[in-house]
């Protein structure tokens, strides 16, 4: 199985704000004071169509799909929470903890991509967990190592360890746990999303050691990572802040690497690190400010990749 691919989709928002109920355990997200929604919502969309031009620019096929304004989903822009697509023509459609994001799961997405070609031979549904109380956020909350059949999972509110070993189940892969966390106002408390302090690409992972506050747990996720050869990129909790865990290898035209991130999260880098992930892949990065403040989310969040077989 291919850990990256040339196909993404991409929401684009209508009503972007900062979510109230998303804000609750996501400690990125702030208040922008004195900007009107709207304004807030011109920002966002003026940074999404920049960045989709960027990747199309470089040959990914990016599917971009408008939001509806009804119903409120001020975080549509997304969408890697609610659904991911496997090689095997499987769709996957996760619980969300916010009930204003279950409102994002939209069948109509899937027939725009049938449209486009690609093979939708089954859906499975983890949604009716909701209704207990349990999550599991996506690939956000999910890290897939998809060539060694490993996926890693940071559990909080909305990665529940169940649902996660469930999923493993059902697709093949070795579940690795562990609990991450990040200091807000002096206290350790859990990063809501895996996909925040660590990226997977083909050949390397960046993570944030330090968050895994468990020595056992931090040294069995970085055994993992180094027996399947990945070389390790260790950014601090500053970094990480910056959103310079929340990264996505992507390929462009003619197969190329890209890792794809937000300029604040480039600009977070050491020179050192910048060299270590040029050897693996071309960076391409665009500003995603008013995003990244209101939504708490950043490059990462707003790809759903596309691993679904084609006519």
């Amino acid at each position: 199985m291919k850990q990256t691919t040339n196909s993404i989709v991409m929401i684009r928002p209508v009503a972007f704000r900062m979510n109230e109920q998303t804000a609750v355990n996501n400690y990125y997200q702030k208040v922008l004071d004195g900007l009107l929604p709207a304004t807030v919502n011109a920002k966002a969309q003026q940074e999404f169509d920049v960045f989709v031009e960027k990747l199309r620019a470089v040959g990914v096929d990016v599917t971009v799909v408008d939001d509806t304004l009804s119903p409120d989903t001020p975080d549509s822009i997304f969408p890697n929470n609610w659904i991911s697509f496997h090689e095997n023509g499987d769709v996957v459609l996760y619980p969300m903890f916010a009930e204003n994001r279950r409102e994002e799961r939209r069948e109509e997405i899937l027939d725009m991509l049938e449209d486009k070609g690609f093979v939708i031979n089954n859906i499975v549904d983890y949604t009716s967990a909701e209704e207990d109380g349990f999550f599991l956020e996506g690939t956000g909350s999910l890290l897939l190592d998809r060539e060694n059949s490993k996926a890693y999972c940071a559990l909080s509110p909305r990665a529940d360890e169940e649902l996660f070993i469930e999923f493993c189940e059902d697709f093949d892969y070795a579940p690795l746990i562990f609990e991450a966390f990040q200091t807000v106002d002096g206290e350790r408390k859990l990063i809501y999303h895996t996909n925040v302090m660590m990226c997977l690409g083909e050949t390397f992972a960046v993570i944030c050691s330090d968050c895994i506050d468990d020595k056992k747990e931090r040294k069995m996720v970085l055994d993992n990572l180094k027996e399947n050869g990945k070389e390790i990129i260790v950014i601090t909790e500053a970094q990480m802040n910056n959103f310079a865990g929340n990264m996505l290898e992507v390929r462009g035209s003619n197969d190329k690497r890209y890792l794809v991130m937000s300029a604040a999260a480039h600009q977070a880098l050491t020179p050192k690190q910048i060299e270590q992930l040029e050897k693996h892949a071309e960076i391409l990065s665009s500003s995603l400010d008013t995003i990244e403040a209101c939504g708490g989310g950043s490059a990462r969040c707003m790809m759903a990749e596309i691993f679904l077989p084609r006519k």
